[in-house]
């Protein structure tokens, strides 16, 4: 396994921060700040997960120069307001308004570098919704794929159709919103997001089957940025066919492909969210640091 340099930087303390929406909303997000800035960087969370699960990670980056904001989507975590049965969050507004003000927000603190995005799941699903997105300079993802159901393997195939087709309608009428907790799938989900999700992955493309129904402004067929597509072999949802699936939706996208085997690792499994674990720092996340660091040495 090549073997990646990284040169540690002092960083300040990282920072609870509020950014505010275009629909003058505001959403619950963290500032690492370097000493000395390389780049700046978004990190775009997993559909339910809040930015705790990302501040290691982001530390390390910061840690190697670069400016980071990990962000809550709205309904989620920080950024919930009120009962979550009243949120009118979903997945299309995350991408059509939490993340192009995440990235206003990562221009504003780190003006004059270059911007680049860290996509978890559905944060690289959602980046061609972002009015801005032609504003990154790169894309890198980890198991983001159209998580369609059609492509999933037994038996996980039967927990995925038990989830989007009677969990989450079940939940969603009992209760106003789905507890995705209760089946370890992150934060409990707003109804729309849970919703949308599982309509999107019961077709295939993801967000292509929205597209033309509710969404009507998008990148997706414009957006030719370099991009990074990282799965893991032992990951049942973005499995090599959901992760060919999503890139295809970027019709114009320049994408590198990357399937990581856990043994070759040293790992017993890095799965669907392994990647962002401590434990990956020696092992995954120095991938990470040597994309983006290639900007900056053809920047020179």
């Amino acid at each position: 396994m090549k073997k990646i340099a990284c040169i540690f930087i002092r960083m300040k303390e990282s920072e609870h921060i509020s950014i505010r929406c275009a629909d003058q909303s505001e959403i619950a997000a963290t500032l690492y700040t370097p000493d000395q800035v390389r780049a700046a960087i978004m990190i775009a969370p997993a559909t339910g997960i809040r930015r705790p699960f990302y501040s290691a990670f982001a530390q390390y980056l910061a840690e190697n120069g670069y400016g980071v904001i990990t962000f809550d989507n709205s309904g989620i975590g920080g950024s919930l307001k009120g009962h979550i049965r009243h949120s009118k969050a979903s997945l299309q507004r995350w991408g059509e308004i939490d993340m192009p003000a995440v990235l206003e927000a990562l221009k504003a603190y780190f003006p004059g570098t270059t911007y680049h995005l860290v996509g978890h799941s559905a944060g690289g699903q959602l980046a061609g919704l972002m009015h801005n997105a032609n504003e990154l300079s790169s894309m890198f993802n980890f198991a983001c794929s159209s998580g369609c159901i059609a492509n999933m393997q037994p038996p996980f195939w039967y927990q995925a159709i038990f989830f989007m087709n009677v969990f989450i309608p079940v939940n969603n009428f009992l209760f106003g919103y789905t507890n995705a907790q209760w089946m370890n799938m992150g934060e409990p989900l707003p109804k729309m997001v849970a919703q949308q999700w599982k309509e999107w992955c019961n077709g295939s493309g993801y967000v292509k089957t929205a597209l033309g129904k509710t969404i009507h402004r998008h990148l997706y067929d414009e957006l030719d940025l370099p991009s990074f597509w990282l799965n893991a072999t032992d990951d049942d949802i973005a499995n090599d066919k959901n992760v060919d699936d999503m890139i295809r939706v970027y019709t114009r996208i320049k994408a590198q492909r990357l399937v990581l085997h856990p043994e070759k690792y040293g790992m017993k499994e890095i799965g669907h969210m392994k990647f962002f674990s401590k434990t990956s720092k020696e092992t995954l996340w120095p991938i990470a640091f040597d994309w983006f660091n290639r900007f900056q040495r053809e920047a020179r």
